[in-house]
Order: C-alpha cells, then structure tokens, then sequence
C-alpha cells in the first residue's frame, strides 16, 4: 500500500534486526499516537482536530454497542462475525466437509479465514452477492465474506478434489482471475475494483507457501500450527507469526535492506524519528487476520490471550467514524471529493490518526458502558462498536454509503 518513495535510513536503521521493530502492533501504536499528539497541537499538515467532539463520537459508538448486544457479550470483531448471516451461521457448512474431530475444523477455518480475509479489502458501492444456497443479496464486507467461503468449499483454492476444504500452494499460484471473477459472480454491471489486484495477492501467497515448505503443499494452517505450542500465545506472538509469513505477499509492500515491511507508510512528521524515518506502520489486513484466527485456534485448544497487545483497524469504517462524527476533520475541502492514493500524505494521517484514537475512544467507551478492560478488550469495541457506526453513519450521510474521504480501492489495503 506505501509509495515507491525509497526512505532514507540512518545508519542505526540500516540492520535488519532494527527494521523488524517495526512489525509489530507495538510499533504500530507508538507512531499513530504521534499523530495524534500533532493533532491536538493543531500542527498536521492535512487534518484539524476537535476533542470536544470525541465525547459525542463515544456516545454513539455505546449506544451502538447496546443495540447491537444490549447484555454487552459482546463478541470478537473477526472475520467469522460476516460469515453469520440472517439465514444461520454458513461457516457451519464446512461440517459437510471436513472431518470431526476439532483438528480438522480448526485446520480447515484456518484456512478459509486467510483467503477470506486477503479478499476482503473493500468491494465498493456497486457490487453486490446473490446466494444461490438460500437466494440472499449481499453486498460489501458480507458479501465477499460469504462469496469466499462458497468458493472455498467448492473447492477453488485446493488442487486436491478428494479435499476441497482447504487452502494450498499449488492450487493459488494456479488461480487466475476468471476463477475469481466466477466466484465473486462479476460481469459488467457488477464490477468487484481490484479484482486483478486480489488475485496477485493470492498468487504471492501460494508462492511464498510453497518457497516455505520442503515437502511439497504447503497449507496456511501448517504455518500458523507449526509455529505455536500447545499452550496459550500472545495476540502479538500470533501477528509476529502471520507477518513474518504475510508482509512478502504485498504487491506494493515497502521492502527495506531486505525486510519486507508490508503495511507501512511514510509521512514526514515521523521523519524526526531517530530509527526508520519517516515510516509509519498499520499492518491492517495482517491484524484483522489474527484478530480472526482467535476462534478456530480456540477450537484446537489454543488459547490467545492479552488482545489488547493488537490495535484498532486503519480502515475507512473507523476512519470515516470520526470524520463524520466531527472530530477529525480534513484542512481543505477538496480532499471529501478528489479520490486519494492510500499511499498519499492525506491517507496515512487519516489512518494513523484512527488507530490513536480508538485506543482514546475504548477508554471512555468502557466507562460508559460500566465494563473492564478483560471483558471489553479493543476487539470488542470495533465489533460492538466502531466499525458498525462507522458503516450506519455513512449510509445515513451518503447515499452509497461510501467512506467521508474518496479512495482509489486497490483491493490489497481497505
């Protein structure tokens, strides 16, 4: 997602011991709040700043949590949460599939959720998914999310017919995409943006895959089960896992003295920075992943613990929350109706500034809602949450819905 735009690193950067910092949530979080600080300093470039409105954006999102779960169980915001539609839950059709036992379905949902996840970034105004299983309409995050999984046990991402329910190497290096134009249903009047883009992304995938096994196919499941115990992980251990496998698939990954940085941009308030200038990491897709591996490696008596480690989505849902909501709002007019490069100036002040302020709003959510931390962790407020006011305030604005400020969709970031 970042430009083409070489940093310039100083010779304490220059070890890629040191540029590999920056693949965490850690990193992540400590940056974005430097805008944060820049805003409420009035000093950034591209966005004002109005605390007095972030008190109002709270409310909403609490009040959104309580009719949304008024007993505040609120669940995990994972990928998994899509795949429960108005008809039941459709990820209960890999029982058709797969084996009994827990291990199967844990390896089988491991699975299905990385390509499920990697084809979900963003599917415009347009498109939209017709079910023929139960003759439901779709559209945007829930419609790519149910489009996938009938692609997946239709076996499309396998290249063993006698297992369709699972993801290998040699089946995604052969995806092209007419087989995801298929899948997603597209032609002229239901055009999916980024669809060629999407398709690399898995091809890079079943590549990576297969470069990382010695013995033939290589499933993502194997990465992630290989890698962990037996025991409780860390929601960070768990992203260290999926970005040391994830950030070589991106096509426009920044790559920097041989470490590929994957989701990370660059802007000049993080120039001042004494380790990797400029660079301003968000690593989004690889943390809606492991927000959404959580469940099925639950099922396989892995338990992943201290979420919080993890940050809030830089996505335009969360995104557009608050510039809808008034407290972030863009300097010049112009940049509501000019689409933006997610690689711009403009865009990573906007997605670090969401990721900073969802750790302010999750505060005062919670003492709204009279709830801890252990029990209403960040996870649950994008689901309970964010993410949904987000998308009700958009539609409420704007009558396709769309985010506050105009995007070129690649299909690999948003």
């Amino acid at each position: 997602m970042t430009s083409q735009r070489r940093v310039a690193v100083t010779s304490k950067a220059t070890d890629s011991e040191s540029l590999a910092a920056l693949l965490s949530a850690a990193a992540v979080r400590q940056r974005c709040r430097w805008f944060l600080e820049a805003a409420r300093a009035g000093t950034l470039k591209h966005f004002v700043y109005d605390d007095s409105m972030l008190d109002d954006c709270v409310q909403i999102v609490a009040q959104e949590t309580l009719t949304n779960y008024p007993d505040l169980v609120v669940p995990y915001h994972s990928r998994w949460r899509h795949f429960e539609t108005p008809t039941g839950d459709l990820s209960n059709v890999l029982l058709k599939y797969v084996g009994a036992s827990d291990h199967d379905r844990c390896r089988a949902e491991l699975d299905l959720v990385f390509v499920s996840v990697l084809l979900d970034a963003g599917a415009g105004g347009r498109w939209q998914y017709r079910d023929d299983d139960t003759g439901m309409v779709y559209r945007r995050s829930e419609g790519l999310a149910v489009a996938s999984i009938r692609m997946f046990v239709a076996g499309l991402f396998s290249s063993d017919p006698a297992s369709p329910c699972q993801v290998d190497s040699d089946a995604l290096i052969a995806l092209d995409v007419d087989g995801l134009e298929s899948g997603f249903k597209t032609d002229d009047d239901n055009s999916l943006p980024g669809l060629a883009e999407r398709t690399l992304l898995l091809n890079r995938l079943g590549g990576v895959l297969a470069e990382s096994s010695a013995t033939g196919l290589c499933r993502p499941s194997d990465w992630i089960l290989d890698n962990l115990g037996e025991r409780a992980v860390t929601a960070e251990h768990l992203l260290a896992v999926v970005l040391d496998h994830l950030n070589p698939i991106w096509p426009q990954g920044r790559i920097e003295e041989g470490v590929a940085l994957g989701d990370v941009g660059y802007h000049p308030l993080a120039c001042s920075a004494e380790e990797f200038p400029g660079l301003v990491p968000f690593h989004k897709l690889s943390q809606w992943l492991t927000y959404s591996l959580i469940e099925p490696l639950a099922r396989g008596g892995i338990e992943v613990c201290e979420l919080n480690g993890l940050t809030g989505l830089a996505e335009y849902r969360n995104g557009g929350l608050f510039v809808d909501c008034g407290v972030i709002q863009p300097d010049k007019a112009i940049l509501t109706h000019q689409p933006l490069d997610v690689a711009s100036e403009i865009v990573v002040e906007w997605r670090a500034l969401t990721v900073a302020l969802l750790d302010e709003m999750v505060v005062r959510v919670r003492r709204q809602l009279a709830v801890n931390e252990d029990d209403f962790p960040l996870a649950c407020l994008l689901q309970g949450g964010s993410w949904s006011a987000g998308r009700r305030l958009a539609q409420q604005l704007r009558p396709d819905g769309s985010p506050p400020l105009r995007l070129h969709m690649t299909g690999t970031v948003f």
